[in-house]
């Protein structure tokens, strides 16, 4: 059942494919697709000073209840959000970082992985168009430059993960095909920030755009959150934002509500 807020104070926007704003809300935000648009390649995206000036006013507007949910390595996006180091799950939850900073992962059998590596690396090679990206703890194919390569890439990805065993396991996003351990996903992420502080006791929020993201809206709808999707396609989330501009506009009026809260006091 969709979760109403108690004396929600604000519409959020004149959109009602978006929650009420309430002040009990901890947020959880995916980054590509979602703060920021797709693009070609994985590491030829960039973070804007108006992304970090708008993720240094939630972190404020939420009490420090705020964290980014990727399928990238949290090195990698602490390099992308320098000098921020906020709460972070990155390759899908396998590695997590709380609010006391101390960076917990997901342990399994590595050598299985490089194999891996290796047979997705040569299969790459052979193909103009495809994109092998070693996270550390998972891998992904891209064929974002090659979409008509989508079913070799399944096929191959499937063979790769035939040689690895029940821990591991396959998932699907937008152009892409990743390998990673199961058992950690989006959705275990959050819901092992919503046992700690300062996200305990408030009420979930994710925004994401992929089919990844469906674990997290599952978890947050089973917390009674607020789950949000963004841009087309089927969904259990139960709200929806457009593009990336959509879900900063929308945040940016989350910081201006909970600004307005405190000046009222």
């Amino acid at each position: 059942m969709q979760h109403q807020p108690q004396q929600a104070e604000s519409a959020g926007s004149a959109d009602s494919r978006v929650p009420a704003f309430s002040p009990d809300w901890a947020i959880f935000l995916d980054i590509d697709g979602t703060l920021l648009e797709h693009v070609e390649r994985p590491d030829a995206v960039r973070a804007d000073a108006a992304l970090g000036k708008l993720l240094i006013e939630l972190h404020e507007a939420t009490g420090g209840a705020l964290a980014l949910i990727s399928g990238r390595p949290i090195a990698e996006l602490d390099v992308l959000f320098a000098p921020l180091h906020l709460a972070v799950a990155g390759q899908h939850g396998i590695e997590r970082r709380g609010p006391d900073r101390i960076v917990r992962r997901h342990t399994f059998p590595l050598e299985p992985l490089r194999r891996a590596t290796r047979q997705l690396g040569e299969f790459a090679a052979r193909h103009a168009g495809l994109l092998l990206e070693d996270k550390g703890h998972s891998l992904a194919l891209h064929f974002r430059l090659a979409p008509e390569l989508a079913g070799a890439a399944r096929e191959a990805v499937a063979s790769a993960l035939a040689t690895l065993g029940p821990e591991f396991e396959m998932q699907a996003g937008k152009l892409v095909l990743e390998i990673k351990p199961g058992g950690r996903d989006k959705g275990t992420a959050i819901e092992a920030f919503m046992a700690e502080m300062p996200f305990a006791g408030r009420l979930p929020v994710f925004i994401g755009d992929d089919m990844s993201d469906e674990y997290g809206f599952a978890n947050v709808n089973r917390l009674g959150g607020h789950s949000i999707k963004v841009g087309p396609g089927p969904s259990i989330a139960q709200w929806r934002l457009g593009d990336a501009a959509a879900v900063r506009k929308w945040l940016g009026g989350y910081v201006g509500y909970a600004a307005s809260r405190a000046g009222g006091k």
